[in-house]
């Protein structure tokens, strides 16, 4: 079988046509993509060939990334000089907001398009089920006629298990064209491991599952599997670089456990690690469902071992910033940075011993904010500050595509932020964690335990208080604000559910 690609000019509208002949009968058939059209007349005024094609997707994502360790958002410790430079030449988001705190509701919510609350989808499996026939995002540039692949984890996959494993995890396979895994030897690299967790007295060797060890690795960048999915991104833009393709790449780290080369642990001595401010009965107007299932207490880590783990973490960081660098370099070495959108994100946040919460799950401001960087030719790089979500990529990537934006999606289309960075499209953002909910307005953060509030609440003024440290709930002099967060929860609940799919699940109150 083979494909023959050509542009035509119908109606004023440049389109491509994709004919393909099969088998000895000679059997052809046609059909267009209508996404990405330019108007004949700019063709006739001497625009490039690279203007005329459909726009391609690259779609970079981090496994487990505060953006408060990037130094683009204000790091100064953990340099990332190639998500630094994408950032100066698309518009940096300061408030971007994931709609799941840990992995697998938070992937399955962007590339469905629909909130975890839409799909019921609270845990590490793939939206196919809850979606049925519904096109996600990489499926529907495949639908449109693009080449859509993933490199290793997009949807949700196991980390470290999966990785060792090089299996597809809870993948949704016909929203590819291809799939690739990259394999890596995890918490069993050779080189200097150690064990932080539940390790007071430092005897437990490193060990395997989704626990904070940090290894200095012997070897190269290729040992691991960022590494290795780096090369074969690279392998992947050179060979399609002549056709439209929407290319996930998902890199693992920072995601424990903390592996990288030991050159990128150098810069990194744990002696000089800072740690957030400890504020005594932090955790006092905090409720039970609030403190995070990772603490300094229940894992045991004195401070030492705390600064270890901050180490640990700028090093997977700066190490995953040395693959974006080769997949970026390999997008201008194949001549098609100009017409190729690029997105950077996490899945969701990370705690770094602010409140002496770690990792994931929480529903406070370090764990539901992500980094998110859009850059699309011909735009002018910007910082915007209006409130985003993840779920809003779908929409507003396809439109910038010219393909049909599907009415179904729960996001919104911001494409219009990226002309005017200080549009608003947005009054809150939403967020879960399977226990609780996050509603984020620009001043307010309200957080609500069990869908009833039987678990508690808590409110932050994110103006005067961004560190959270002050429950509001209780203050009489926000009495008002916190009506009005109830009642925006409330309206925010019966939009999520107000959906097309036959799944509309209620929270266990």
């Amino acid at each position: 079988m083979c494909w023959f690609v050509f542009y035509v000019v119908v109606n004023r509208v440049v389109v491509r046509m994709s004919f393909v002949r099969i088998g000895m009968a000679g059997v052809v058939i046609c059909s267009v993509l209508c996404g990405g059209l330019v108007a004949a007349d700019d063709v006739a005024s001497g625009q490039t060939e690279s203007v005329k094609r459909p726009l391609n997707v690259l779609f970079i994502i981090s496994d487990d990334l505060t953006l408060n360790a990037l130094s683009c958002y204000g790091n100064e410790v953990c340099q990332t000089p190639n998500i630094d430079a994408l950032a100066r030449s698309g518009t940096r988001f300061t408030h971007a907001y994931c709609q799941g705190t840990y992995c697998g509701p938070s992937r399955a919510s962007f590339m469905s398009g629909y909130y975890p609350h839409a799909t019921g989808i609270l845990g590490y499996i793939s939206p196919r089920k809850a979606i049925g026939d519904r096109a996600t995002w990489a499926q529907h540039f495949k639908n449109s006629g693009y080449y859509t692949s993933r490199v290793s984890k997009i949807f949700h996959m196991g980390v470290p298990g999966g990785i060792e494993k090089g299996d597809d995890g809870a993948d949704d396979p016909i929203s590819w064209t291809e799939r690739f895994n990259s394999q890596g030897p995890e918490w069993r690299a050779p080189g200097k491991g150690e064990t932080l967790e539940n390790n007071p007295d430092g005897k437990k060797p490193a060990v395997g599952g989704n626990t904070f060890v940090v290894v200095e690795a012997d070897g190269d960048d290729l040992v691991h599997s960022d590494g290795r999915t780096a090369e074969k991104v690279c392998q992947l833009i050179h060979e399609h670089k002549d056709e439209p393709f929407f290319l996930g790449v998902g890199f693992v780290r920072p995601h424990v456990p903390f592996v990288a080369p030991a050159s990128y642990h150098e810069p990194f001595p744990e002696a000089e690690m800072q740690l957030p401010e400890k504020v005594a009965g932090d955790w006092d107007d905090i409720p039970k469902l609030g403190i995070n299932y990772k603490t300094s207490k229940n894992m045991k880590m004195d401070v030492q071992r705390q600064r270890k783990a901050v180490a640990g973490y700028y090093a997977s960081v700066a190490y995953m910033d040395a693959q974006v660098g080769k997949v970026m370099a390999a997008l201008q070495e194949a001549g098609i940075a100009d017409r190729t959108i690029v997105i950077f994100t996490s899945d969701h946040g990370y705690h770094l011993g602010e409140h002496d919460f770690w990792a994931k799950v929480s529903l406070h401001e370090e764990s539901v904010l992500v980094p998110l960087i859009i850059r699309v030719p011909g735009k002018q790089p910007a910082v915007c500050e209006s409130l985003t979500e993840l779920i809003d990529l779908y929409p507003t990537v396809s439109s910038l595509c010219g393909l049909e934006v599907p009415k179904r999606l729960q996001g919104t289309d911001i494409s219009g932020m990226l002309d005017d960075p200080e549009l608003e499209l947005r009054e809150t953002a939403f967020s879960v964690n399977g226990k609780g909910f996050l509603i984020r307005s620009q001043r307010y953060a309200y957080i609500r335990y069990r869908e009833n509030a039987s678990g508690g609440e808590e409110l932050f003024d994110m103006q005067t208080d961004p560190q959270q440290y002050t429950n509001l709930v209780d203050d009489p002099a926000y009495a008002a604000t916190l009506e009005k967060m109830r009642a925006e929860f409330a309206k925010t609940m019966r939009r999520v559910r107000d959906n097309d799919l036959a799944v509309s699940p209620r929270s266990k109150n």
